[in-house]
């Protein structure tokens, strides 16, 4: 499938990571795929970001990551340009069971949608059909 989209993965978890570019892999021919470590290194991903290209961009954001969770990120994601949030989808993914940070997630107003880690084939469909 050829897509104008273009995703960050913003993961500290090294199977998780790789689990995730092989299902984007598998589903892509072509697109641009960016992973960060944590929401600090995926902030400064987004300031260099050229969203003033047609790309979508989808982010699939971890909650649990050290220096910057994912809740810390989307505090800073608050005060990017209107421009690119126009532009962007947020999916968080977590293995996280505490009902705070599920409640949380599903009251954030960036967040599309939060999916269980490891992130499956039919998760993954649903998201990409949201396009």
């Amino acid at each position: 499938m050829e897509t104008n989209v273009a995703f960050l993965l913003i993961e500290d978890n090294l199977i998780d990571q790789l689990i995730t570019t092989k299902l984007l892999k598998n589903t892509f021919n072509d697109f641009q795929f960016n992973v960060v470590s944590d929401g600090k290194q995926g902030m400064e991903w987004l300031y260099k970001f050229n969203y003033t290209t047609n790309n979508q961009l989808i982010i699939l954001l971890d909650i649990k990551m050290p220096q910057m969770d994912g809740f810390e990120f989307l505090v800073q994601y608050d005060a990017l340009p209107d421009d690119l949030k126009k532009k962007t989808l947020i999916f968080m993914l977590s293995s996280s069971l505490d009902p705070n940070d599920l409640k949380r997630a599903n009251e954030n107003c960036y967040v599309k949608k939060l999916f269980s880690k490891p992130l499956s084939v039919i998760q993954f469909q649903e998201m990409v059909q949201s396009i």
